[in-house]
């Protein structure tokens, strides 16, 4: 019989390409879904024998997840990636922060009490929970997987972007402070990935507006030549090696009791213009101008980034940011028959 993973959030972006990864390596996985119509249409998609579902309406609902480890001991891993990220919302605390703490802590008192065959959690976290904004332009600093972002729940509470990021930091330390006061059966490791580049895993998730991060790239194909670049840039790893991640980090007892800071360099959204023009010159004449400055002129003004914890325990190759960005606009563009 195969080792049973269950991963939460199970019809996300990251979340479908992590289910592949553990799918294509033998594993059976459980995926919770909002609803029966969002399962079955996940295991239409897979068509894998070794792929269920359940619905969990509400992962803010305390004992959300009871059910569902009482009805499958078999599962041995969990794998929790469901949290909101957007940036469309009037009301932060209600729509990111409480849910991303309150879904981290069911899960986690879920297992702790009706998991008993759990050996392994990962929490999908983010780089935003590393990041603090004032240190991100000091190119003096270096953020490493022990990094925190500083915001306060007040201060949280204020915008959207805000939340986001307060959102993902506190849901982690509710994790680890749930590891230390609890001191459950099961061993803990956080996964923090950049902005998620990279195709959706299957063609037909392509649509007018896709999720967040894959959305920046999105926009960007949507500008004319008459229109100005944004300003947005960041560190960035590939969909596929973040999912590659979660199930190494699954497999290695090095990740055990760990963050792992995930991404492959940083980018500026005048890069992606770039790439663009380079690899889909088709396309040359209908986007905006490219930047005025070097990406090393723009990239000094960083903080510096070290991941060499994480690299020595994933140990594996990571796309690159052209890779990535070809990738994402190859299938963009198929589906909109250019």
């Amino acid at each position: 019989m195969s080792t049973t993973v269950f991963i939460s959030g199970a019809t996300g972006y990251i979340a479908q390409h992590t289910i592949k990864q553990f799918l294509d390596h033998g594993y059976s996985v459980i995926g919770s879904v909002r609803s029966h119509a969002k399962g079955e249409k996940l295991l239409k998609s897979f068509d894998n024998s070794r792929l269920s579902y359940v619905v969990v309406a509400d992962i803010q609902q305390e004992g959300a997840f009871d059910q569902a480890l009482k009805d499958h001991p078999e599962i041995t891993g969990f794998l929790h990636t469901a949290s909101p990220f957007h940036f469309s919302t009037d009301d932060p605390e209600k729509d990111l922060l409480i849910p991303a703490v309150k879904g981290t802590t069911n899960v986690l008192r879920a297992i702790a009490d009706h998991g008993a065959n759990i050996k392994k959690v990962l929490v999908t976290s983010s780089y935003a929970a590393m990041m603090t904004f004032g240190d991100e332009m000091n190119p003096s600093y270096v953020r490493d997987e022990l990094s925190w972002n500083d915001l306060k729940w007040d201060d949280a509470k204020q915008n959207a972007i805000a939340g986001y990021v307060g959102s993902k930091a506190f849901a982690e330390k509710a994790a680890w402070e749930f590891l230390e006061m609890e001191k459950p059966g099961f061993q803990l490791a956080t996964l923090n990935p950049a902005y998620v580049f990279g195709p959706q895993l299957f063609d037909e998730e392509v649509k007018g507006t896709l999720n967040t991060s894959a959305e920046m790239i999105n926009q960007i194909l949507k500008l004319t030549s008459a229109d100005v670049v944004p300003k947005e840039s960041g560190a960035f790893l590939d969909v596929r090696d973040v999912a590659k991640a979660h199930r190494v980090a699954f497999e290695k007892d090095e990740a055990n009791q760990h963050r792992l800071l995930l991404q492959n360099g940083r980018f500026t959204s005048h890069v992606i213009r770039d790439i663009i023009a380079k690899r889909f010159p088709q396309l040359e004449g209908r986007l905006p101008q490219g930047a005025a400055e070097s990406l090393a002129k723009i990239l000094s003004r960083y903080c510096k980034l070290d991941d060499s914890k994480t690299r020595k325990v994933l140990d594996f190759d990571y796309f690159t940011l052209e890779q990535s960005i070809y990738d994402t606009v190859k299938q963009i563009a198929v589906a909109n028959n250019w």
